[in-house]
This record gives structure tokens, C-alpha cells and sequence, in this order.
């Protein structure tokens, strides 16, 4: 693989779910608390106009805005790139308790309706925060009502109403009661969605660590082999330029035919042990080989077909533009990989290498296509897994695998449909920066999916 494109990959961080299911969360918090200055002020110009009323307006309108200034400093800390952490939740919620214990000061303490507005505020601590954040905003909580019934503004109301609860306050009673509901039923709906994303995003990272630890495994095991190839391979060579100048085999031609036959599948031999280790990343100092696009894949094709004799493969250009890539020798062996599935699942049939780029000549797709039987629904299901294969045969299905995290560390894709005219697609998209060399590669912010264009969107 191309030494520059696995070191980004090495040194990009990935988002953590965690992380971005806390700023969601605080989003979330800056919605209601913008719900909550409105609905506060509204209800404010309303008792002291409509119900006639008399209410501390100056003092409640500032404490509004001073509300309404806080919501927009979270707006602006949103978008830092820091993750959002548990004590900076608990504090905008200690603030929320902390505007709400204000409000209720001026406006009759304890015998406002609007008291049990603090349930809602405990209810968002108990699913934002852990237990330790969560009993302070309970204890705050307490704290206030405790505090209100004590120290209060109260509040004017008509005294003809003394022996039972004025309509006033019922019809504050229940507008108590259905914005707690409402807000309950959208706040608690919403954090819900952001936690099962998280969780089903902390569940493919997850598979990804294990399949990553998986191909490391690999990797040490077939490095381990290669070394260890290497010396039977030389003393096998030795071996058989000793025989080819042997007077007995040097007068058969038939044995002369067979040791040079021998030769040079050593020869071959040799040179996958040496792409074995250099995928294993043993020879990353030498120099990376620059090419073209266009040749980069007429050498993979023909590579191939030096290989497969028998198969028949046609390749199809589709506005591709001349420009310089690095021959990686992993989106080598990944191309190969797919046309070989290709041609075992539709053996005596013409394959189909599609090469095109989008529009803007950012993306790269790679399309495979056989007129075989397709996959079947179970194995789509699974596509790219490892040990899942169609061959029935034990120790397979790892080809695939392998293929689809080569095209994830370059950024790209690896996905899989049937044709409705018969037979399977199999498609590679790739960001073309990940194939140019440094120097050459576009700003970050114009490449889709490059790695420093999501750490540009972070």
C-alpha cells in the first residue's frame, strides 16, 4: 500500500460516537432552552397584559436575555471540534435550574403553577447525565423549590377567588402540565434516537477493531511465512543453476526445458514473497512508482490476464482524466482479487473492467462485471465478512474481506448488487487524491471522503 496514504490513515482520528452523540445531546439542550425563553416570554407579556396581572417585568425580562445570551454561547461552543463532556452538560443544566428558580422568585415562588417545571429539567438530567452529575441537578433542584417557598415575590391575584383556586391559576396548573408532556415526549424521543445511533455506531467500531486485529494477525503470519520462504526459495534456485549446467540434464532437452520452467516459477515465487513483505509494510522506504491513470490500469489488466490465460477480460474508459497516480500495490492486488472471484463465478464468459470518474473528477469508480449466476441474498447480506464464501470450501472468503479494508483505508468503498440483466457488479469507489502522490493532491475541503477533508468537517 502507498506508504504516504497509510500514515494518514494512521494519524486521522476517528470521530467517536461518544463524542458526537454529545453534541447532538447539546443541541438538543439549545433547542429546548431557545423553547424556553420563548415560551417564558410570551408568558411573561401575557399575565401582566391580558390577565392583568402585575408582574416584576424589568427584573424577568433581564434574567430572559441573560438566559437567551448563555444559549448562544453553547450555540457557538457546538461547534468546536472538542467533544462535548458530561460537566459541561451539567452546568447548562444548573443554569437552566439556576433561570428557572429566578423566574419563579419574581413571579409568586412556590405558588406559581409553573413549579413543577423542575420535573422537567431533573428528567433531561436523568438521561443526559451519569449518576454523580445527575443527583447536583437534583439537589439543585430540590434546593430551589425548597428556597422558593420560603423567599417569593407573590404573586397578585383577585382576592374574590380566596376560598378556592382562581381560574388563573388552573389554567396555569395545565399549561404546566402540557408543556411538561410536550416537551418531555420530543426531548426524551430525540436523545433516544441520538443513543441507539451512538450505540450502533460503537458497535461497528467495534467490528472494525476486531477485523482490524484480524488483519494484523494475518499480516504477522504471512510475514513470518514470507521470511521463512525466502531461504528454501534461494538454495532452490542455487539447486537448479547448478543442474542447468549439469552435462546429464544439459543434454536432455526436455530437462532443460523443465529446470528453466522451474526457474522461473521461482522467479514468480520470489516476487510474491517480496509483495508480501512489502505490503507488510517491510520495504515502505523505497520510493513509491509514479504512473497515469490510464496506465496504472492497463498494467493491472494485463498483469491479470498474464495470469489467467484462459480468461477473457474487456476494459472500459469512461472519461477518465490523465493525470499522475502512485501504483499501489494493494489497489493492485484488490483489482485482481475481484476480477479472480469474477472469473470463477462466470468461468468462459468475457468479464468487464468499467473505469469512469464522476463530473468533478473527484471520485474514481472501479466496476467488475461477470454474466455469471449472481450472489445470493444471504451472501449480500454478509458481503465483504470474512469467512463467508461461495466456494464450499473451509479457510475462504477472506479475499473480500481483505479487499473491502484496503478500499476503506483509502477512503473509498466496496459494494456489491446483481445485475438485472444477470450476473453480479462489483464496484470500487475511491477518492482520486488518495491515489495522487502529496504534492499533487487537491485541497482537502474539494476531495469527498479524503481524511483531511473530515477533519476539515469536524
Amino acid at each position: 500500500m502507498n506508504p504516504e496514504l497509510a500514515a494518514d490513515a494512521l494519524t486521522e482520528p476517528a470521530a467517536a460516537p461518544e463524542s458526537r452523540a454529545g453534541r447532538k445531546n447539546l443541541r438538543q439542550l439549545i433547542e429546548m432552552r431557545a423553547l424556553a425563553v420563548a415560551g417564558q416570554l410570551a408568558t411573561v407579556l401575557a399575565v401582566d397584559g391580558p390577565l392583568l396581572i402585575p408582574l416584576p417585568k424589568f427584573e424577568m425580562l433581564t434574567l430572559l436575555a441573560a438566559l437567551a445570551l448563555f444559549n448562544l454561547l453553547c450555540l457557538w461552543r457546538s461547534r468546536w471540534p472538542r467533544p462535548v463532556s458530561q460537566a459541561e452538560l451539567c452546568v447548562g443544566l444548573l443554569v437552566d435550574v439556576a433561570a428557572l428558580t429566578g423566574q419563579l422568585y419574581f413571579s409568586g415562588g412556590s405558588d406559581n403553577p409553573f413549579i413543577y417545571l423542575y420535573v422537567l429539567q431533573v428528567a433531561v438530567a436523568s438521561v443526559l447525565l451519569r449518576p454523580g452529575a445527575l443527583w447536583i441537578v437534583v439537589v439543585s433542584a430540590v434546593a430551589g423549590f425548597l428556597a422558593l417557598t420560603q423567599w417569593h415575590r407573590p404573586l397578585a391575584l383577585d382576592p374574590q377567588f380566596s376560598g378556592s383556586l382562581p381560574p388563573n391559576y388552573v389554567g396555569g396548573l395545565l399549561l404546566c402540565f402540557v408543556l411538561n408532556v410536550v416537551l418531555l415526549s420530543v426531548f426524551i424521543v430525540r436523545i433516544s434516537r441520538n443513543l441507539r445511533q451512538r450505540d450502533a455506531e460503537l458497535a461497528e467500531a467495534q467490528q472494525r477493531a476486531a477485523e482490524e486485529v484480524h488483519i494484523v494477525r494475518m499480516g504477522l503470519l504471512a510475514s513470518g511465512a514470507a521470511h521463512e520462504l525466502g531461504t528454501p526459495l534461494a538454495t532452490i534456485s542455487v539447486i537448479l543453476g547448478d543442474w542447468a549446467h549439469m552435462a546429464p540434464f544439459a543434454a536432455e532437452p526436455e530437462l532443460r526445458e523443465e529446470i528453466e520452467e522451474m526457474q522461473q516459477q521461482i522467479l514468480r515465487c520470489k516476487a510474491i514473497v517480496s509483495g508480501i513483505l512489502m505490503s507488510a509494510g517491510e520495504m515502505r522506504g523505497e520510493a513509491p512508482r509514479l504512473t497515469t491513470l490510464s496506465a496504472f490500469i492497463d498494467g493491472v489488466a494485463e498483469h491479470w490476464r498474464e495470469r489467467r490465460r484462459a480468461a477473457e477480460l474487456c476494459v472500459e474508459r469512461q472519461g477518465l482524466p490523465e493525470l499522475q497516480v502512485v501504483s499501489d500495490s494493494a489497489l493492485q492486488q484488490v483489482i485482481g482479487n475481484l476480477l479472480d472471484n469474477a472469473a470463477e463465478a462466470a468461468p468462459g464468459t468475457c468479464l468487464r473492467l468499467v473505469v469512469q470518474c464522476d463530473d468533478d473528477e473527484s471520485q474514481l469508480s472501479l466496476a467488475v462485471l461477470d454474466d455469471g449466476p449472481g450472489f445470493e441474498p444471504a451472501m449480500l447480506a454478509r458481503f465483504a465478512t470474512p469467512y463467508q464464501s461461495s466456494k464450499g470450501q473451509p479457510g475462504r472468503g477472506l479475499g473480500l474481506f481483505l479487499s473491502a479494508n484496503v478500499a476503506r483505508t483509502l477512503g473509498g468503498r466496496l459494494e456489491a448488487r446483481n445485475r438485472e440483466e444477470g450476473g453480479a457488479a462489483v464496484t470500487l469507489t475511491l477518492p482520486l487524491a488518495s491515489l495522487m502522490p502529496r504534492q499533487s493532491r487537491p485541497h482537502a475541503s474539494t476531495v469527498p471522503g479524503s481524511p483531511a477533508a473530515h477533519r476539515r468537517g469536524r
